[in-house]
């Protein structure tokens, strides 16, 4: 690539940057409440959660999501940065909606709870029912800024698409189902669920469903990195929640192994890719770029 077209490359705007790195803080609170803090939701979050194997699977996924949006953050170029957006943008407003569905369950009666449990619930509320209309309107304007994404450089291997896709399609299906439907699924859960926690798993399935579609669509490792390293954090984050918990989860179903197998292809897909971008071949690739004529041509033109 000439240097005037990395010159010309679509940078991130300022206004997505802070927002990513707050919604980095913020989900990172969350994961520390949530993973750490599993039995105590009663008392330190915005609704009781049980049995605690589930409050696992969300802090989990809320430390994964942190990765995700953190790496995206510190990247200079919006082609390597929006991997994040559509995702957590998708998530927080079915969260919202999740929210708004359940509000009864939510620790809203400070005649009931504690001062700071209804303090943390309304933070809660208030961050969802600000954040996703935050970020779409950062993102309007995000579009609108001037530049050009690089050409791809790392293609994904076939292999590595066919288990993008068919991730994409289970967890989007998987997800929808629990969302919209969650009774449908809950019976044959690996652990026990409630409409609020399935559509509350559903949101996350839903984003990470997303996320691998968008991975898909990029289909450059260079582009994608952040994923890669997330898919990595939620796979060990979710294997430590089932050692922690293994007494709540029915291994005597098949749910339970497939849903085993699902968090091994997430590590092998996601370790497959952070090793495709640092090879030897991907290396040389980096230092010897093949130059873009047609971005070339067209600058000439231009001048």
């Amino acid at each position: 690539m000439s240097n005037n077209a990395r010159q010309n490359e679509r940078l991130v705007f300022p206004g997505m940057r802070a927002m990513l790195f707050i919604a980095s803080g913020l989900v990172f609170i969350v994961g520390i409440q949530l993973f750490l803090f599993t039995t105590d939701t009663d008392r330190l979050f915005a609704w009781t959660i049980n049995p605690p194997l589930t409050a696992a699977f969300l802090g989990a996924s809320y430390w994964s999501s942190c990765v995700l949006e953190f790496l995206a953050a510190r990247e200079a170029t919006w082609a390597r940065a929006r991997i994040a957006v559509p995702a957590v943008l998708t998530f927080t407003l079915l969260t919202l909606i999740t929210t708004l569905i359940h509000l009864d369950r939510f620790h809203l009666d400070i005649a009931q709870f504690e001062l700071i449990t209804v303090l943390l619930t309304w933070v809660w509320i208030l961050v969802y029912a600000i954040v996703p209309f935050a970020l779409a309107i950062l993102l309007f304007f995000q579009l609108r800024v001037p530049g050009t994404d690089p050409p791809r450089r790392m293609p994904l291997p076939l292999w590595m698409r066919t288990f993008l896709v068919v991730q994409t399609v289970v967890m989007l299906t998987i997800g929808v189902l629990l969302f919209v439907m969650p009774t449908t699924l809950i019976g044959v859960w690996p652990w026990q669920l409630t409409p609020l926690t399935g559509r509350a798993i559903g949101a996350w399935f839903i984003g990470l469903g997303i996320a691998t579609a968008h991975m898909i669509w990029e289909n450059d490792a260079s582009r994608i990195q952040p994923a890669f390293l997330s898919m990595v954090a939620f796979s060990l984050l979710q294997f430590i929640a089932l050692a922690r918990y293994a007494g709540d989860v029915a291994w005597d179903t098949v749910a339970a192994w497939l849903y085993l197998f699902f968090l091994v292809t997430i590590a092998q897909v996601g370790s497959a890719g952070i090793w495709l971008f640092r090879s030897p071949a991907a290396e040389s690739t980096n230092a010897s770029p093949k130059p873009n004529h047609s971005t070339d041509t067209h600058q000439q033109q231009n001048q």
